[in-house]
């Protein structure tokens, strides 16, 4: 077994404290910017940032749906952690100012893979599939604060 890896980036025009907001907004902002791919959203704690405890069930193909209980935490002022209960999945959101009144998001989820060879197509091809439910999560967020 080996740790996975899955990493996306954007350029989100809205200035950094905005789009940590809206990241950290699980009540709302985050609700809404979710593609298709995670379902049964339902905030059981918190709902802004540290603290939060949020539950969704994200499929990552049809037949490979993850049931996540996520806890979140800020260890720093330009991050939040979703940890989740379930597994070894932690995914950390990073915002970062690049220009004036522009933003870099990034995101880098991690967990133990498989062993085998169903560990090597994991490690090979759901690295690719979550870049591009993030990529359209992120597109969606840059939209969402577009419209602000």
């Amino acid at each position: 077994m080996s740790q996975v890896v899955a990493t996306a980036e954007r350029v989100v025009a809205a200035p950094a404290e905005q789009v940590r907001a809206a990241l950290a907004d699980y009540e709302g902002a985050r609700r809404r910017v979710l593609p298709e791919q995670f379902s049964d959203y339902r905030v059981e704690a918190g709902g802004q940032g540290a603290g939060t405890r949020v539950h969704w069930r994200f499929a990552a193909t049809s037949k490979r749906v993850r049931d996540q209980l996520v806890t979140v935490t800020e260890p720093t002022a330009d991050s939040l952690v979703e940890s989740d209960e379930n597994s070894s999945m932690v995914t950390t959101w990073t915002v970062l100012p690049a220009d004036a009144g522009v933003s870099t998001v990034r995101v880098r989820t991690t967990w133990i893979g498989a062993g085998g060879i169903g560990g090597f197509f994991e490690r090979t091809f759901a690295p690719k599939g979550l870049r591009r439910v993030y990529d359209q999560l992120l597109e969606r967020l840059d939209a969402e604060l577009a419209s602000r």
